[in-house]
This record gives C-alpha cells, structure tokens and sequence, in this order.
C-alpha cells in the first residue's frame, strides 16, 4: 500500500479534476442516436484538451479512451458503432494520467424515457458508494467499506458484482490495496491517512454472477438484467475521506 504525502495529494486532485470534466462532458453528450464510439471521442478529446492522457487506452490492449457500457454490460464495454437508444443506461468509466497521477471515475447514465427500475438500480449504486464511504477513514479497514456496500446493496434487492473490485490508485491505475464490494467488517487491509482508493459498487438488478465476452473485456450480467456503476477516487484522511471526483 502506497500513503501519498501532501504534494501528492495535489496531483491526485488534479488528475481527477480532468476525469470529473470528461464525465460531465459525456453525460451532456449523451442522448438517444449517438454511439458509444462517439461518447468515447468526446471523452478522448476533453482529456486530451485538458493536457492529460486517457489511462484506458492501450492499457493491456484496451483499444479506447473509457468504458462505454449499455444496460446488462456491467463494466469494461468496448466502444463502437451501437447506437445508444431511448429507455438505455450507459456507465461510461474514465481513468485520466496527467503529471504522472490518475483520476479514475465512473457513472451510469439514463439516457431518455428510462423505467422506474432503472433509475431505481442508478441511484442505488450511488447509495451503495455512499454507504461505503462512511467507513473509509483511518484506523477501519477496507472490510468496513466493503461490507457496507454490500449490505445496503443486498437489503435493498440488487446484486453486488464479486469478480470485480475497487483498487488504490496512484501513480499507477491500480494499485494495492483491493477494495471489494463485499466482505467482512474488521477484515482486509487497515485505512491509513494519505492512502487513495478508487472505490466503485458494480450492482445488478438481478443476479451477481457476470461472465466476459469473448473479446475478452465486456463483462455482462450472467441473467442479462441491468447493471449500474459509481465510482470516485478517495483520499483516506483524519476524519471524513476527500472525494475528488464529484
């Protein structure tokens, strides 16, 4: 685990400042008709007017600026040429390098007339982080944040995704510590000042069980239900964590 000193902390909040500017410049682009190629270039084009670099692309073969995911696709869809239709959610992740630190952040969108079980799962992701980042503060551990998203997750009808966890973040995109969506309180690594997290509930509306496709990065629900995700990079400080990217 990597505690960041003071000066660290400034490249952090700046590398997220790119990602919070390219997620708000996504969602205003989103709307029915668009594809998911095109969000990714308006995503690509505010990281890089910003003098930043797009993590995601070229990372581990990852052809594009973010993740663009639609409906059941819960984390890593590639961008293409589907069209983004009325009634769809789309989670769009970004992970941004500027001056050698990165921000990382992810939202589900709901794009046009969406059901009321879908705005429904997009909140409660957001509620799920929120009831993880109670717990992130020195002196608890990473079990304390875990737990508490999954049980807010779990009491209110939605799946947590197992297979795919929070991370620290840093110099690097990811980097020790893991930060699952579920677990035990008092377990896992303990929280200590200076440490920055990328915590991200990736709940489903039915089943947590997921699989990838053969392409070897989309990862769908094993159901085919809706999935959404939410997620900030965090610094761990005395009292209430920072939260760079809203």
């Amino acid at each position: 685990m990597i505690v960041k000193t003071e000066s660290e902390y400034a490249g952090m909040r700046a590398a997220s400042k790119v990602v919070k500017a390219a997620l708000a410049a996504a969602e205003r682009f989103i709307r029915p008709g668009v594809t998911t190629l095109e969000i990714d270039s308006v995503v690509e084009e505010t990281i890089r007017g910003m003098g930043a670099i797009p993590s995601s692309k070229g990372f581990g073969g990852f052809p594009n600026a973010c993740c663009v995911s639609v409906n059941d696709v819960v984390v890593h869809g590639i961008p293409s040429l589907r069209v983004v239709k009325d009634g769809d959610i789309v989670s769009v992740d970004i992970t941004a390098l500027l001056n050698g630190y990165q921000g990382d952040a992810a939202r589900t969108f709901a794009v046009g007339n969406v059901s009321a079980q879908d705005l429904a799962l997009i909140d409660a992701a957001k509620a799920a982080f929120e009831a993880g980042i109670g717990h992130a503060k020195a002196g608890n551990r990473v079990g304390d944040v875990s737990s508490a998203i999954q049980l807010y997750t779990e009491l209110h009808g939605y799946g947590v995704v197992r297979a795919l966890t929070g991370h620290g973040i840093g110099k690097k995109m990811h980097e020790a510590p893991e930060v699952p969506n579920f677990g035990r309180a008092h377990t896992g690594a303990p929280l200590k000042v200076g440490m920055c997290l990328a915590i991200e509930p990736m709940i489903t509306a039915g089943d947590w069980r997921v699989y990838i496709e053969r392409d070897g990065w989309t990862v769908r629900t094993a159901d085919g239900k809706n999935a959404a995700h939410y997620e900030n990079t965090v610094i761990i400080t005395d009292g209430a964590p920072e939260i760079l990217t809203v």
